[in-house]
């Protein structure tokens, strides 16, 4: 595949993000809180996550471990591979969801999406990027390394605050309270937004481009549904919250 082939595939995709993202404004996507029967087989909601995830860990590690990558593409890998260990491996495994299902067509079109974005990226860094060791002192490293990192550790802080609502066989759902939970509805979508806009910024390319807009067009739809249901569930949920960005939105 040529560079140019890349990018064209790259355009394309954000565009099907762009319209994604729009539709996600009428469709609320079946899964957590949101479920509900009409969309076809179900399985387990700890399977469905891994089998979700999955396809981004090991197709960046492939590329990641068959190329010769500079040592900033391998920081950029590293950096994914960490996230996805994470989200495909630990946080299935923390979550307290026993007895729940999702929807197979989520766990389809994730796995479909997670198929494109991966591949685009990881082919990139293994077949042309061109970083120097100078793109470590580079100002686009220093605000996407933060970003990054911020990122990463207000979703770790956001997920563990959710997982640890409920005590042990407790069911139903509670007002979360703490840290960013003061702010807005969905501080760990809000940290993962962070991230993939800091890895963007590290990587000044189009595929990570193109991940960040499917990042957008997944999870401002998503903080959005879940804030409106916040809302509709608890008469008295705190009014200074917003969905997503601290007093923005």
């Amino acid at each position: 595949m040529t560079l140019a082939t890349l990018y064209t595939i790259c355009w394309i995709w954000i565009a099907v993000g762009v319209a994604t993202f729009i539709l996600l404004q009428f469709v609320t996507a079946p899964y957590g809180r949101h479920t509900k029967s009409g969309w076809g087989p179900q399985i387990s909601n700890k399977a469905g996550w891994v089998l979700m995830e999955v396809p981004s860990f090991l197709i960046i590690l492939y590329f990641y471990l068959s190329s010769d990558q500079s040592s900033f593409a391998s920081m950029l890998s590293i950096l994914w591979l960490v996230h996805y260990f994470n989200r495909t491996f630990i946080f299935p495994m923390r979550i307290r969801t026993k007895g729940k299902k999702m929807p197979f067509i989520i766990v389809a079109s994730a796995i479909f999406f997670n198929l494109i974005n991966a591949g685009l990226n990881g082919y990139y860094l293994a077949r042309f990027e061109t970083y120097s060791e100078t793109a470590f002192s580079d100002w686009k490293f220093y605000l996407g390394i933060t970003f990054f990192l911020t990122g990463f550790i207000i979703n770790q802080i956001s997920d563990h605050k959710l997982i640890h609502l409920r005590k042990p066989k407790e069911t139903g759902y509670k007002i979360p309270k703490g840290f960013l939970f003061k702010y807005v509805s969905c501080p760990n979508l809000f940290g993962e937004l962070l991230q993939w806009g800091g890895f963007a910024i590290m990587a000044w390319n189009l595929p990570a481009l193109t991940f960040l807009v499917w990042t957008c067009a997944n999870l401002i739809p998503r903080a959005t549904k879940h804030h409106q249901w916040y809302k509709s569930q608890f008469s008295d949920y705190p009014a200074e919250r917003k969905a997503l960005f601290p007093w923005l939105f």
